[in-house]
């Protein structure tokens, strides 16, 4: 690369402001025609390996989910054979990129943070909105604005990691040094269909730091995917740093996770999932070159719990928002709520009030704030909690759903009697909140029963105006959440501001959006050059008595 004399220092990074796209403004008219343009084509995706394009001949449809007889684009299906090359063209690239200095790195993901800041917004936002379903405005927080952060943050982030070198205290004769190395093999990353930036972050950060990546992509978000690959290019990633192979995720993963290169696993899905890949990893290590880094963010339960201080307008939102924006297709989507007696009836008609003011359907059509949710398999689970919910409790709103030409879930609020109900433990993953009416009197016992119900731990809320109350939850709730929300909604995370990640079953924890994940994918190497070395090896303790 071209030589710099001088300390460089990447440019100070500020979030990407969200755009409104209010009626009548310049972007609203602009993804509205790139939505139509992009509509109107079916996009060849292939696997993208050591910069080659390459087609297996095995196709599969990548649709609409608010019209799933809408192909969008055909996406290629690896073979082992391909996953392999994958891997060797990871293991080529390796060899330069890992040398490259990480402000040279840095300033490709930094130019491609400003290409999607611009000629490539509306294009991923649009594929976002499009395959995955989202609303304009959650492609535009998720696929533009958080996409675009991860990219300018985490080199910030790189260079405060470099930055820190151990003492070398004066007269010592010795200069010691931190060599922050890259893994020694590939990286293997799994991404989920329910966030663009994920998808984008989670490849981009090991390579960020030196390392090169085979990249498995959620097959219903493929075509998001294969416009993230190619604003990486366009912002001039080398072939094979980051190298797409999409299919059978089982049939991909076994042969990434049995090569002894494998160097760490960064991964967003389910808990099953992950616990099946790091057993897989566990009894394999005799085969690995070094201990896999395993780096997961898994599944959640999300909790809102209500004292009887709280603003019940303002918690009635934070429930509608945080249970049903994207369908409740969030990791962090509010789940299970509990609420005291006191204020169970008005914040119960001012939910359903919103809710039933809420639009379901086509995205483009910009005054609905629902869209589908992401497949069949999708709507038949969720359907399934609320043919539950019928039977065993009391849905309050909602409860209804269509899948005759796109799969709808209307928004649905269930109130239960039982706190160890099905619905109030396992994750939904759909736009499905249950309650909990608790007596007043109990708020200490409540909180107990919110950090025992769920395996999980990844986000909550708490909403009181009594002080300390809230410092009661914070205390109780220490380990139920990491990323925790007073008096506001457990979604919206922001890169930089609330670093993201959970612990228990929702994963290792190693807050996407900071320094900390950063850290997982290097290897550090302790270096001490000694000025004036020893000439005797004799210590002045040996002299005569």
């Amino acid at each position: 690369m071209t030589p710099f004399a001088g300390v460089r220092r990447v440019p100070t990074p500020i979030n990407e402001p969200v755009r409104t796209y209010a009626p009548g403004s310049p972007e609203r008219r602009a993804i509205k025609a790139r939505l139509a343009s992009m509509a109107s084509e079916r996009v060849d995706i292939p696997l993208i390996i050591g910069g080659e394009e390459i087609r297996t001949g095995t196709v599969k449809p990548a649709v609409m989910p608010h019209d799933y007889r809408h192909v969008l684009a055909d996406w290629q299906c690896a073979t082992k054979t391909h996953v392999t090359q994958a891997i060797e063209a990871a293991t080529e690239a390796h060899r330069d990129w890992s040398r490259w200095s990480w402000e040279d790195r840095s300033g490709v993901f930094l130019r491609a943070a400003d290409l999607l800041a611009s000629s490539f917004r509306d294009t991923v936002n649009a594929a976002t909105m499009l395959g995955q379903s989202k609303t304009v405005h959650q492609a535009e927080i998720d696929a533009a604005a958080e996409l675009i952060d991860f990219w300018r943050f985490n080199p910030f982030y790189a260079q405060e990691l470099y930055s820190e070198q151990p003492i070398s205290p004066a007269g010592s004769g010795a200069w010691n040094q931190l060599d922050y190395r890259p893994l020694e093999g590939f990286v293997y990353a799994v991404t989920p269909f329910n966030f663009t930036s994920i998808a984008g972050n989670l490849p981009t950060a090991p390579a960020l730091m030196g390392n090169t990546v085979v990249w498995k992509p959620a097959s219903s978000a493929m075509l998001s995917a294969y416009y993230l690959m190619r604003v990486l290019e366009a912002a001039g990633l080398p072939p094979g740093v980051i190298n797409l192979v999409s299919g059978d995720a089982a049939a991909i993963s076994a042969v990434t996770l049995a090569h002894p290169d494998l160097a760490g696993v960064h991964f967003t899905g389910s808990t099953g999932v992950f616990n099946s890949m790091w057993q897989t990893i566990g009894a394999s290590m005799s085969r690995y070159r070094s201990y896999p880094r395993i780096v997961g963010e898994t599944g959640g339960k999300d909790f809102v719990v209500a004292h009887a201080s709280a603003d019940p307008q303002a918690l009635s939102v934070a429930i509608v928002r945080g249970g049903f924006e994207y369908q409740g297709q969030k990791c962090s989507a509010a789940s299970r709520v509990y609420i005291p007696a006191s204020l169970w009836p008005e914040t119960r008609d001012r939910m359903v009030a919103m809710m039933r003011e809420i639009g379901v359907g086509d995205v483009t059509d910009f005054r609905n704030f629902m869209g589908a949710v992401i497949d069949e398999r999708a709507f038949t689970k969720i359907s399934g909690y609320q043919a539950e919910a019928k039977k065993s409790s009391t849905i309050i709103q909602g409860g209804g759903s269509r899948g005759e030409t796109g799969y709808f879930i209307e928004p649905t609020l269930v109130q239960t009697t039982d706190p160890g109900a099905r619905l109030m433990c396992e994750e939904i993953f759909g736009p499905v909140v249950t309650a909990y009416v608790y007596p007043d009197a109990r708020w200490a016992e409540i909180l107990d029963v919110v950090d025992r119900t769920s395996p999980y731990a990844l986000t909550g809320a708490v909403f009181a105006r009594d002080r300390s109350a809230v410092g009661e939850a914070a205390t109780a709730l220490r380990h139920a959440a990491g990323n925790f929300y007073i008096n506001d909604k457990p979604t919206g995370a922001v890169v930089g501001q609330q670093p993201f990640g959970g612990g228990r079953a929702s994963g290792t924890n190693d807050k996407a959006g900071s320094k900390l994940n950063l850290t997982r994918w290097v290897s550090a190497r302790s270096v001490k050059e000694t000025f004036t070395p020893a000439l005797d090896h004799k210590y002045p303790f040996l002299g005569e008595q």
